[in-house]
């Protein structure tokens, strides 16, 4: 499974991602594992959706940083 997330940091900000493992890639958040700085601005995981396919996800996760994405993303997902 493949999974697009979105998380909210404590800024105000949502930080949107894709992974095959998301307990480990938000435990890497945390952990500052990553290339961002979520680990001292995340609040909370606010949403995430499972994919079959990896295309599938990775075509969602770039509608999500779109600006129809990002406008979808506050009406109807957080």
């Amino acid at each position: 499974m493949h999974y697009v997330y979105i998380l909210k940091l404590r800024n105000r900000d949502y930080y949107v991602g894709e992974t095959t493992n998301l307990k480990n890639r938000i435990k890497g958040h945390l952990k500052s594992d990553t290339r961002t700085t979520t680990r001292v601005k995340l609040e909370e995981i606010v949403f995430y959706a499972a994919f079959k396919s990896k295309i599938k996800a990775l075509d969602f996760e770039k509608y999500l940083k779109s600006s129809s994405g990002f406008a979808f993303r506050n009406k109807r997902l957080v």
